[in-house]
Parts: C-alpha cells; sequence; structure tokens
C-alpha cells in the first residue's frame, strides 16, 4: 500500500471513490435521498477543495502499489481540538476492504497525529455502520454519542470515538 498526498486535480478522484464506497457502507442505514444530499454537501469541489486549502486538513489517496488502483482515501484534520486530530473521513471501495488497507492507513494516521504534536484522535461512526467493530479492533473507544443535524432535514445517529497515542 501506497500513500499519496492528494491535490486539487484529484478532486474527481476523490469524489467517485466517496460514491463508490457510501454505495455499500449506507445502502442500509441511509435513505438514498439522504445519500445523495450528503455526498453533494460534503463532497463537492469546493468544499474538498477548502479542505486541500486548510494547512491543518489532509487527504491521501490509498493506492495498492501491486496494480497501480486507487483503493480508497483518508482526511483528517490537525489541531481540531487541543491536542486532538480529527479523522474525518477514510473510505474503501467495496472489493478492497477485508485487506489490510484500512488498519495501515489508520497506522499511517497515527504516525502523522504523532509527528504533529497531538496525541488524540477523534471520530464520528453511524450508529448502524459496522465500521465501528473495525475501529474498536484498532483500539478505539466510544466516549460519546449524539444525533447530528446535517442539514435538508436530515440528522445521523452518530458514536464518537477516539483513540489515545502513547507518545
Amino acid at each position: 500500500m501506497k500513500l499519496i498526498q492528494a491535490t486539487a486535480a484529484d478532486i474527481p478522484l476523490i469524489q467517485g471513490l466517496a460514491q463508490r464506497s457510501w454505495e455499500n457502507a449506507y445502502a442500509d442505514i441511509l435513505s438514498k435521498e439522504q445519500m445523495e444530499f450528503m455526498l453533494s454537501e460534503m463532497y463537492s469541489e469546493a468544499e474538498i477543495l477548502n479542505h486541500l486549502q486548510n494547512p491543518h486538513y489532509h487527504y491521501y489517496l490509498i493506492q495498492d502499489e501491486n496494480n497501480d488502483s486507487y483503493e480508497g482515501f483518508i482526511g483528517y484534520e490537525h489541531h481540531y481540538e487541543e491536542k486532538t486530530t480529527k479523522l474525518h473521513r477514510i473510505y474503501l471501495i467495496p472489493e478492497s476492504k477485508g485487506k489490510g488497507f484500512g488498519k495501515d492507513a489508520l497506522q499511517f494516521l497515527n504516525e502523522r497525529v504523532s509527528e504533529s504534536g497531538n496525541n488524540r484522535i477523534i471520530l464520528n461512526v453511524n450508529k448502524y455502520n459496522t465500521a465501528r467493530n473495525f475501529y474498536e479492533s484498532q483500539g478505539y473507544r466510544v466516549y460519546d454519542e449524539g444525533v447530528f443535524d446535517i442539514g435538508n432535514g436530515f440528522v445521523m445517529d452518530d458514536y464518537l470515538m477516539e483513540f489515545l497515542i502513547h507518545l
């Protein structure tokens, strides 16, 4: 696996990977309308470009070095809170799950977080998403939960999870 820092030229690739991943990850959780709304808001060209211009926000493409294919991406923001990095997004296309890409991407994130001087990673995961099991297997724990208004009459029912890095 290779992680490649994304640029504005990669926005269409990120959008396509998000679409493929979401269609699998959220098919049984979100309505088609909610999924389309969230993808259009969270993965619009303007939104991703705004992230890429933020010096604390980082996108990396996850590439399978064996066949030069893009398997997913990770997006995170250092200094989201004091000593805290927020993992905003990590998505893999369906056929890439279970191959170690997610674990390797989280290990990469742990290293970047340590280098940044932060010692905590937080994330939100939908309560009905099986990804919670993956995060827990990697040492994350639920520390809170909430219902978040995401606009257009839609909400997300999430667990808030954290991982503490031992420096």
